[in-house]
């Protein structure tokens, strides 16, 4: 049995993403009026859709992380502004989409487009963002970017595909779970890292370090995302406590419950997760396993190995200011069950 990690509790403070932030802004700046100005159409509902979720808040971590990993790499022109914001169209459309297969009724703390404008007018805005998103792509000039960032639409799209495949079966391995949230998040964190030393015109072991990182970075983001759906708040998630529960989306907090449990305990979690019925209080019998078999802190430990893995992938190269804040990174996605 693992050794359960309360979700909050005495700890040091959290590390923030404010110094890659403050490092970013004026690129940020260029980046959401080139976003703002790309949602612009004649179809009334595209920019009012999308300017839903775009208006509604988020870090854009994954634009930032393009934009500090073209700097750090000595890249002075201007295209890491338009594939920061085709980063950022892709994420966007990836959520619009998400929102419609999990029919989830929050995004980002607010009512998601689909609850406002319907089913199929989130999934056109979304199919309009990764148009633009391309677009944007082939203005920046970098055939190999281009190939990074469509090879990971491809990625997502499998790992959505994936994960709906392996909703309600509790015959979901780890490894099952790990190639769903390699393909479906970690994807977009790699190819967001790895196209700013493409553009700096870096050597092999550079991209390859940065690619690395991203990867490992999107793999402990949504390690914690998933332990706060069974332990955190809804300000932590924007979205509500137990989604993933509801939709019978098998998560690793839930596989280690189901492995170390009783037959009694699987018997729970078959009928839980392989129905429709599950209610509130199945939910709190859920994160009573989880809790007592330590599902949460095992989950947690995980995304620190990847957390560890991700700072150990830009080790070799050159200490700096934008090194320190993409370290800080790290520890701010795996610091949030705090």
């Amino acid at each position: 049995m693992g050794v359960v990690v309360p979700l909050s509790g005495n700890r040091e403070p959290k590390a923030s993403v404010k110094p890659l932030v403050d490092l970013t802004k004026a690129d940020m700046d260029r980046v959401n009026r080139l976003i703002l100005s790309k949602t612009g159409s004649d179809v009334q509902m595209i920019p009012e859709v999308a300017k839903h979720l775009i208006d509604s808040g988020g870090k854009r971590l994954r634009p930032m992380l393009t934009l500090a990993a073209a700097r750090m790499c000595g890249y002075e022109g201007d295209h890491h502004i338009t594939l920061a914001a085709s980063v950022e169209f892709m994420h966007t459309a990836t959520l619009l989409h998400d929102d419609v297969v999990d029919e989830s009724g929050m995004r980002r703390g607010k009512q998601a487009a689909r609850m406002v404008w319907g089913n199929q007018a989130s999934v056109l805005v979304g199919d309009f963002l990764l148009g633009q998103a391309f677009r944007m792509m082939v203005d920046a000039g970098s055939m190999e970017a281009l190939d990074v960032l469509s090879t990971a639409a491809t990625v997502i799209a499998e790992g959505e595909v994936m994960q709906l495949s392996a909703a309600q079966s509790m015959q979901t391995t780890e490894d099952d779970y790990l190639a769903v949230i390699r393909a479906k998040t970690a994807a977009l964190f790699s190819a967001a890292t790895e196209v700013g030393p493409i553009l700096a015109e870096s050597d092999k072991s550079v991209r390859d370090a940065f690619r690395s990182y991203g990867t490992n970075l999107g793999l402990a983001f949504q390690l914690i995302d998933d332990a706060l759906d069974y332990g955190g708040s809804k300000s932590d998630l924007g979205k509500d406590i137990g989604d993933d529960f509801f939709e019978g989306k098998i998560t690793l907090p839930v596989l280690l419950a189901w492995r170390r449990g009783n037959e009694e305990e699987r018997d729970f979690w078959r009928k839980a997760m392989e129905s429709d019925s599950a209610d509130e209080e199945a939910l709190q019998h859920a994160i009573a396993l989880i809790q007592k078999h330590g599902a949460l802190g095992d989950t947690i430990a995980r995304a620190r190995h990847y957390g560890e893995m991700a700072r150990d992938a830009l080790a070799p190269l050159p200490e700096g200011e934008i090194k320190q804040a993409l370290l800080d990174v790290v520890e701010f996605c795996v610091s949030r069950v705090s």
